[in-house]
């Protein structure tokens, strides 16, 4: 660690990696590498650095991703065990289904963690990359979920109104459209005039707004009453920014993260995080804020 820590009230997001592959390929997936090899994978690792981060932030949001989290529940259970009601968890999945797992178990684990789960980000993307189960599965969900779509390099723009037309039927569904992060920049991360992906979207919708702040932001809008987010993100979870306030240079920390061998990280460069450091971590008030709205 070279500066301090500060994070925003409640505590930076931990995104746990699931210590178990799936079996897709999507082209965009930075993680698929650390998936090759699992030795010195450890879900009662995992388990203890969930433990810890509770102890020092129990108020913040933990996200589950992979890796396939669903693609096995036991081990997924016992992670989710770890975590008190006071905290937000969030799970991105394809929501895999196949001969060793059925819908049926699938809404049956969701139905004995629906006080737990907060929502369950569902992977579909316009290009198909993998084998997906039915979309009737998403309206008997019974905790609230969201359609995650990566808009890939070439994208076919002509079939997005399919897209959201093919989802827009489903009893609370909404949509996120996200930019390949990795091409995110902070320069481009609020280029609005050279976006493509944003003109094709105002488009085909009705342009609502944008909130954001310095890691993030969220371009919103309406189709047909469907909820629709544009996201784009940075590459990275930390940024330096000197104090005004006392003239301190803090490293600001929004995302954390626990490893498939348990190990605690401050950014996805693998950055290994101070974690005692971290027990003397300063709040700020989260800047994620509307910047612009139109409705």
């Amino acid at each position: 660690m070279k500066h301090p820590y500060k994070t925003r009230e409640g505590g930076a997001t931990v995104t746990i990696f699931v210590p178990y592959d799936c079996k897709n390929h999507c082209p965009f997936c930075i993680n698929k590498g650390e998936y090759a090899d699992t030795t010195g994978f450890s879900l009662e690792k995992i388990c203890e650095s969930i433990r810890r981060m509770d102890a020092i932030t129990p108020r913040c949001d933990f996200v589950f991703t992979g890796g396939e989290p669903f693609s096995n529940l036991e081990s997924l259970q016992v992670m989710l065990d770890q975590i008190p009601a006071t905290h937000k968890v969030y799970i991105n999945t394809t929501l895999p289904v196949s001969e060793h797992q059925t819908e049926a178990d699938i809404l049956a684990f969701a139905e004995r963690n629906k006080h737990k789960i907060t929502c369950i980000n569902v992977s579909r993307h316009m290009q198909h990359y993998v084998v997906e189960s039915n979309d009737s599965l998403l309206s008997k969900l019974p905790v609230p979920f969201r359609v995650n779509c990566v808009l890939y390099k070439n994208y076919p723009a002509d079939q997005l109104v399919p897209y959201m037309e093919r989802f827009r039927r489903i009893p609370g569904a909404s949509i996120q459209f996200r930019f390949d992060y990795t091409a995110t920049t902070p320069e481009n991360l609020y280029d609005e005039d050279n976006d493509q992906i944003l003109q094709d979207l105002k488009q085909v919708a009705r342009y609502t707004g944008l909130d954001g702040c310095r890691m993030r932001c969220g371009f919103h809008f309406d189709y047909k009453g469907m909820e629709l987010t544009y996201h784009k993100t940075l590459p990275y979870s930390t940024i330096v920014e000197k104090d005004p306030a006392d003239g301190v240079t803090y490293d600001i920390l929004y995302d954390i993260l626990i490893k498939q061998n348990g190990d605690i990280h401050s950014d996805w460069d693998g950055t290994v995080m101070d974690v005692d450091a971290y027990e003397k971590v300063v709040f700020e008030p989260y800047d994620l804020k509307w910047l612009k709205k139109t409705a």
